[in-house]
């Protein structure tokens, strides 16, 4: 039986400011309906192994693929627009800070990029824009105006909005870190409901008990190097680096003050 291919596979990852080095060789493959879940303390290199995934922070060395395409191709710039925007219909991209637009409306702010990008109409856009929305439970807030959300629903107008491209793979960027602790769960909810679905995702998140209950993988990273990973039970009930012991002992104590 042949191997299955990876869906996304990093080879060799490096990435320096100057002097100081975020990434340090790292190589990581992720196979399709996979979810992997990446720890760490701030600093360790965790969202900028994530964009360099879509080339929003672009590697200083290695390859990123993602099938058979090469997402950080070398080409002239005109050339590497056209190629970078297609590679990035496929990933799907959650961030922080929500990052919508806030003179546009729910409906705007989802329909915008499949019309611009896949040049379809108002009528398919917005059955679309209805469809992700019904699936995050914010069909009834589809005329509002960021500005009148919370912080969980912005997310969530988050999680549609990329949901909309039809991405084969979701990355969340510490999605749920700008939010209160009560709106945490109703973030984590659509997510699980993504796992439940087979989409392919990778997750840097602080969220310990989100990665051990949904997770198929989860990665420690410290220092702009994998230390440890494997299954969420072998890493939370019995992990093997002193580090990852460490930092894991840490952020149970941080979380029990």
């Amino acid at each position: 039986m042949t191997e299955q291919k990876p869906f996304v596979d990093i080879r060799h990852a490096q990435k320096s400011y100057g002097a100081l080095e975020v990434l340090k060789d790292i190589s990581l493959q992720v196979h399709r309906g996979e979810i992997v879940a990446i720890i760490g303390p701030s600093g360790s290199g965790k969202s900028t192994l994530l964009r360099a995934i879509n080339d929003l922070d672009p590697l200083s060395g290695g390859e990123v693929w993602l099938e058979d395409t090469q997402v950080n191709k070398t080409l002239p710039h005109r050339q590497y627009e056209k190629h970078i925007n297609q590679v990035r219909q496929n990933i799907g991209m959650v961030f922080q800070h929500f990052n919508l637009f806030h003179h546009l409306t729910v409906r705007e702010n989802i329909t915008l990029a499949p019309k611009l990008l896949k040049g379809i109409s108002d009528e398919e856009a917005n059955k679309l824009a209805e469809e992700q929305l019904n699936k995050v439970g914010m069909i009834e807030r589809i005329d509002y105006y960021p500005s009148q959300l919370s912080g969980g629903q912005k997310q969530r107008v988050a999680i549609a909005r990329a949901l909309a491209m039809k991405p084969k793979v979701m990355l969340f960027d510490e999605a749920t870190s700008a939010l209160d602790p009560e709106l945490v769960e109703e973030v984590n909810q659509v997510m699980k409901a993504l796992a439940e679905e087979h989409m392919t995702m990778i997750i840097v998140t602080h969220e310990m008990g989100f990665a051990e209950s949904v997770c198929d993988r989860v990665l420690f990273m410290d220092q702009g190097v994998v230390v440890e990973e494997g299954p969420p039970e072998v890493m939370f009930r019995n992990p093997q680096n002193e580090r990852t012991k460490n930092f894991l002992r840490k952020h149970l104590a941080d979380a029990n003050k």
